[in-house]
């Protein structure tokens, strides 16, 4: 028998904190003969672009599937289900109606559904190099908002630009492949453009808490010396400040404006349509990242070779657990993250949802990913009581899923998937979850703390 890991009560949240799970329509949803096709579709096509050489035409099979999902998000007993609307599927005959199901049953089990308007499927065809594509996004958000927004209260506008950019644009190992280093800026802007466009669509239909999934980590130098110093404060503005600058403060750090505006962009007027006011702020946490200045050689880090010619070196972080992606394992850097952020940014930071953070490991009995998720829920609760205005938290994810280009070598799920038989098995951590979510609400309703809680 599977048993649940032990641990001491986690600390109780506020009354009204969201629980949820997330997932991505690409990584689940499978059926691709019956939509449109997309830019991974193009690239797991081509031969060595992903590990296993497999592709997500059928993936977990969650558009035939999807009542039996529910149900697993019901069992649970999560808040929220933030998944993705496909593009791709919208634009195809009977799209909207899948999607239309889906929020019907969430809302029938009692789930309150989070729509992430795009999760990286970009329409083939379409190209964010190209600004048309920003206009092009905001009509399709108004499609989806006219049929769904009487129930979906809760918008995510695009998920992780930041990766889609670098690991898309930049590097060429993601969708759509191109490896254009510093020259793939305009795909990150015409994102964000995206951005303020969609939140002005969903405002006209209606919407009242919308927000965008940007991915954050904190930026460790690899010493305190000059050049690792200057390296690792190029990489945070990369990483972390170009997308969220735009958003909350309505302005580019230096570095990237003067790029921008260098290619003809008129990016003032952008800045204000990409400013355009959100009502929370969604935060995808899984690392630190150690940075020092270039050494003049390819880095292997995290399945991905970085050029020799980067302006800075992604170096390990040593002493730390790993999870089966080889990513080290920091609870504390979610802490260190969020007060970061509030310290930064101040007034201007809305309140913050964790849009994800999660962990691959294999196995049924997944104590690790137990433990990985404790000590995380842990380091939030700590952010709360420093002051940090958070209101959620959403696991990465219900499902094990194609993992983009690591195929479906790499398992995040809450719930274990036979790729084979498309068998759905809740693991260790789904009673895990389920067992905190419940002791939630009990303290939630009794207004007490049970012997033991310790506040950390």
């Amino acid at each position: 028998m599977i048993r649940p890991m032990a641990t001491n009560p986690i600390p109780q949240f506020p009354a009204g904190f969201l629980w949820g799970v997330s997932t991505s329509a690409h990584q689940i949803e499978g059926a691709a003969d019956e939509r449109e096709p997309s830019v991974w579709d193009a690239f797991t096509a081509e031969p060595g672009r992903v590990r296993d050489g497999s592709t997500a035409a059928v993936a977990c099979d969650h558009y035939h599937r999807h009542r039996e999902d529910v149900a697993l998000l019901a069992g649970l007993g999560v808040d929220a289900y933030r998944f993705s609307v496909s593009w791709p599927r919208v634009n195809s005959p009977g799209g909207l109606d899948f999607y239309d199901r889906l929020v019907d049953d969430l809302c029938a089990a009692g789930v309150r559904p989070v729509p992430t308007l795009f999760h990286w499927d970009l329409p083939a065809g379409l190209d964010w190099l190209e600004r048309d594509t920003a206009a092009r996004f905001a009509e399709y958000v108004s499609v989806v908002a006219g049929r769904l927004g009487d129930r979906a209260e809760k918008w995510i506008t695009l998920n992780e630009p930041a990766e889609h950019t670098l690991l898309g644009h930049a590097l060429g190992v993601h969708a759509p492949g191109r490896r254009l280093l510093f020259d793939a800026l305009p795909a990150a802007h015409h994102q964000l453009l995206a951005h303020g466009l969609a939140v002005r669509a969903l405002r006209a239909a209606g919407a009242a808490d919308i927000g965008i999934a940007n991915s954050h980590g904190p930026t460790w130098p690899a010493s305190g010396e000059r050049a690792d110093v200057e390296a690792a404060d190029l990489y945070d503005v990369l990483l972390n400040r170009m997308f969220a600058e735009p958003v909350l403060l309505g302005g580019y750090p230096e570095i990237i404006g003067d790029l921008l505006s260098g290619g003809g962009t008129d990016v003032g007027a952008d800045l204000r349509v990409i400013a355009e006011p959100v009502d929370f702020y969604g935060v995808n946490y899984y690392a630190p990242t150690r940075v020092g200045a270039p050494r003049g050689t390819e880095i292997e880090f995290g399945g991905v070779t970085l050029p020799a010619e980067l302006p800075f070196s992604v170096r390990e972080i040593e002493g730390r657990p790993r999870t089966d992606f080889g990513w080290p394992v920091v609870p504390e850097g979610l802490t260190e993250l969020l007060t970061g952020l509030r310290d930064r940014y101040g007034d201007r930071l809305p309140p913050v949802v964790i849009t994800e953070n999660g962990c691959s490991y294999e196995g049924l009995d997944d104590q690790d990913r137990i433990t990985y998720l404790d000590g995380h829920v842990r380091a939030l609760h700590r952010a709360i009581e420093g002051g940090v205005d958070v209101r959620g938290y959403f696991v990465w994810s219900l499902l094990d899923n194609f993992e983009w280009a690591e195929g479906y070598a790499r398992r995040f799920g809450l719930v274990h998937v036979d790729y084979g038989t498309l068998a759905r098995t809740p693991k260790a951590s789904y009673t895990w979850f389920r067992d905190v979510l419940r002791e939630q609400r009990r303290r939630n309703v009794a207004g007490t703390r049970p012997r033991g809680d310790v506040r950390r």
